[in-house]
């Protein structure tokens, strides 16, 4: 990180972090306080409507009263008159104003009347908006229960209407979540809090505090006031704008007066840079202004005599490091182009020794995994720093990291070098009489060691790549490619050295019947299995190779058509003997046809060939499959 990020990152933590954190904070406590000033108002307009609500309720009660002490009622109710009974309530209603009286007996509604007159029968319950009832038990003259009287004065509408009068603010009056009367117009879809909350409607949004009161019927009715939030929403605004304006004055405050310090300290560092590049770039005349004597004054007389020292160590140093490092360059490039393990085990030792000035050098190979070390190489006298070569490469095994041991007579270095895998194959050390092995040298050692490594590791790709160039991977034949080569190989030779060459074109039988039977992975396995016999029968000489999907193909080098009607009979009768067991456990036999042609008993180049096999092997397969056919020309000459 550059001196000038590092003042940005500390003018960032210590003026932006914390202004950014003393800005959201104070935006924090303006929006609480925005709500609880919100939250007061409408505590005081709720006093407002829990007063007017408890009003009704009292009036409620004193029409309750008076209708429990009139004598009509309490005729019909001696007589059990409901008809009576209603149009004595609906009367009292009229008169009074009372917008429902209601007479229950447990759930069952004997009596009740509307303000707007209507008598409802008995057994059926009206729904209206009348709120805030007075409840009373209604007793005969002979202490007989009569049933619950409940009496309401006012209905929700006009609550609402008058509770908005009164504070200056929308009310809404719900059961249940219904609406009953509501200031507001589509507060049906909203929902009311039980407390306090905020309430979104299609008209806008607003804040509302809630509080229940009893209905008909045991239902609560719930009253809300509702103070639209854009009232404290300006509020909010005003005092963001006013908290913002002061935070962006300090924050200009701030990094003006950073941008004079960082500018005065980028010309006192950007003397020491000038100086500092002429250096790097070789030119030790290169001297720091010295001004004064702070801190950076002392530091540039520093800086002053450290050029001086380095002007001529650094003259000495680079003739010979050049000279050096065109030498391990060009070693470097010969060990990493070279495909001979041993051969450039040879010259990492001889390298290394030479380059450090080591009296003895040995390089060791492990065949196997677990089995001893093996000398393949070795430079100066190994036999008399035989021991200490020995000593460093057991420790370097044994702990896996390059490894030095010194003692008072001698001083040995030892390098582990790894396959991919990360087993140690190798191991490369030097020895040496007397001092001790410095870090220069020893950094020299590692670098050859390492070119060593990589030429290994090129050596075994470039093996492993030249095997998955001509082989298959599924049956570990030759693949198509290497066939072609070697039947074109083959057929050159017999060109120069007159002899014939057979060849076996051998198709599985019904294979897809298989794949479709038991499924692909047993058909890799099918494939697999003739692969085998198709090997155990061919010789050292012959080529077998997969053709294409269930194909397989037998170069014969030096067998007439005879002979390779002969191998292609063992081939075919081979794998007629095969026994696949399925693991759940069905017995898998295949059969094979095989076509059979050779050079010189009619083609005359690779494309005839193949191409006599490949209709030798189709008549097999027309005449019944599980069948050994020779070519066509051949099998004309037998026929006559």
């Amino acid at each position: 990180m550059s001196f000038r990020s590092k003042l940005i990152a500390f003018f960032v933590l210590v003026v932006v972090v914390p202004m950014v954190s003393v800005g959201f904070v104070l935006f924090r406590l303006v929006d609480e306080s925005s709500t609880g000033k919100a939250d007061a108002r409408l505590a005081s307009q709720q006093r407002v409507a829990i007063n007017l609500s408890n009003e009704l309720v009292a009036a409620s009660d004193r029409l309750a009263l008076r209708i429990g002490s009139d004598q009509e009622i309490a005729a019909a109710l001696r007589t059990h008159d409901p008809v009576a009974l209603h149009r004595r309530f609906a009367a009292i209603a009229r008169h009074h104003g009372a917008t429902r009286i209601e007479l229950t007996r447990g759930p069952i509604a004997v009596a009740d009347a509307r303000a707007s007159g209507s008598l409802s029968p008995p057994a059926q319950q009206l729904v209206d908006p009348a709120v805030f009832p007075s409840g009373h038990q209604l007793v005969d003259s002979s202490g007989a229960h009569q049933g619950l009287l409940q009496v309401a004065v006012s209905t929700a509408p006009s609550f609402a209407a008058r509770v908005a009068s009164l504070t200056g603010v929308d009310a809404v009056v719900t059961i249940d979540g219904r609406v009953l009367g509501s200031t507001i117009a589509g507060a049906g879809g909203a929902k009311m809090p039980a407390a306090r909350g905020t309430i979104h409607t299609p008209s806008g949004s607003y804040r509302g505090a809630s509080f229940d009161v009893p209905g008909f019927a045991g239902q609560d009715a719930r009253v809300t006031v509702l103070e639209p939030s854009a009232v404290s929403g300006d509020a909010r605004h005003t005092d963001r704008l006013l908290i913002a304006a002061l935070l962006a004055g300090f924050f200009i405050l701030a990094l003006t007066l950073a941008w004079f310090i960082a500018r005065s300290l980028h010309r006192q560092l950007e003397r020491f840079l000038i100086a500092a590049r002429r250096v790097g770039a070789g030119d030790f005349s290169a001297r720091v202004p010295t001004v004064g004597r702070d801190d950076f004054a002392q530091l540039g007389g520093e800086f002053n005599k450290m050029s001086s020292q380095l002007e001529a160590r650094v003259e000495e140093l680079r003739i010979e490091r050049e000279r050096l490092r065109a030498a391990m360059r060009n070693i470097g490039e010969a060990i990493a182009s070279n495909l001979d393990r041993d051969g450039l085990l040879e010259v990492v030792v001889a390298a290394a020794a030479d380059g450090v000035g080591a009296g003895a050098g040995r390089a060791s190979v492990r065949r196997g995994h677990t089995g001893p070390l093996v000398s393949v190489a070795t430079t100066g006298d190994a036999q008399t720093y035989g021991a200490a070569l020995g000593r460093a490469e057991a420790q370097a095994l044994a702990t896996g990291e390059p490894s030095e041991v010194s003692d008072t007579v001698t001083s040995s270095l030892a390098l582990p070098l790894r396959s991919r895998a990360g087993a140690t194959v190798a191991v490369v050390a030097i020895a040496r009489a007397g001092r001790r092995f410095t870090t220069e040298e020893r950094e020299l050692f590692d670098y050859l060691a390492g070119q060593a490594a990589t030429s290994i590791e090129n050596v075994d790709l470039h093996e492993r790549v030249e095997r998955q160039a001509v082989t298959d991977e599924l049956t570990g034949l030759a693949n198509r490619r290497r066939f072609e080569e070697r039947l074109a190989e083959e057929i050159e030779r017999a060109r120069r050295f007159p002899e014939p060459v057979g060849l076996l074109m051998i198709d599985i039988d019904d294979f897809k019947l298989v794949n479709d039977r038991f499924g692909h992975l047993v058909g890799d396995d099918v494939l697999r299995e003739v692969a085998q016999v198709l090997r155990d029968e061919a010789r050292d000489v012959d080529l077998p190779a997969r053709y294409g999907g269930e194909e397989l193909a037998l170069i014969l080098p030096g067998a007439d058509l005879d002979g390779a009607a002969r191998v292609g009979e063992r081939v075919r009768g081979a794998v007629a003997h095969l026994i696949l067991d399925h693991d759940k456990g069905h017995e898998i036999r295949v059969t094979v046809s095989v076509g059979v042609a050779a050079l010189g008993e009619g083609p005359t180049h690779a494309a005839a060939l193949v191409a006599e096999a490949d209709a030798a092997l189709y008549r097999a397969k027309r005449a019944g499959k599980n069948r050994t056919e020779r070519s066509g020309a051949a099998a004309a000459a037998r026929s006559e």
